[in-house]
């Protein structure tokens, strides 16, 4: 009982009591930013919830391709024209016009010094114009 007791009181003057302070875990409260992706992963796996989804037929898959495809030959021509390198056969002529969904594309090469590219929304009638400068013309 003796060598209890006096390894009690050898435990306890040993020990010290120190403050407690609370580190928030969460980035949004003063955590760690490096904890934000962890959080956000074991957030995800618990989420039950997934958006329906409609499967897209054939047809629908076909005209999404087909007009990805147009799109991107036309970016591929005005960054030719911006860059005064020509090729053979163009996608639009002086003004062109290409219908996709609900948006109307124009193509407006009439400026020597720019290419102006007009977006139209359909629905909403929303008009966005992106005006790209001809290098080209730039050079000596």
């Amino acid at each position: 009982m003796k060598k209890y007791l006096l390894f009690m009181l050898a435990i306890s003057q040993s020990s010290y009591a120190s403050e407690l302070v609370y580190t928030p875990i969460n980035p949004s409260f003063g955590g760690s930013p490096l904890n934000a992706s962890m959080l956000m992963n074991k957030a995800q796996a618990q989420n039950k919830h997934k958006a329906h989804t409609e499967p897209k037929s054939y047809a629908e898959k076909m005209q999404e391709s087909l007009e990805r495809s147009y799109i991107n030959r036309i970016v591929r021509e005005v960054t030719d024209l911006a860059f005064g390198e020509s090729s053979d056969e163009n996608v639009f002529g002086q003004d062109s016009t290409f219908i996709s969904g609900d948006h109307q594309i124009r193509m407006l090469t009439s400026n020597p010094d720019s290419i102006t590219i007009e977006i139209t929304n359909l629905i909403s009638g929303e008009v966005t114009t992106i005006e790209i400068p001809r290098f080209a013309n730039a050079l000596p």
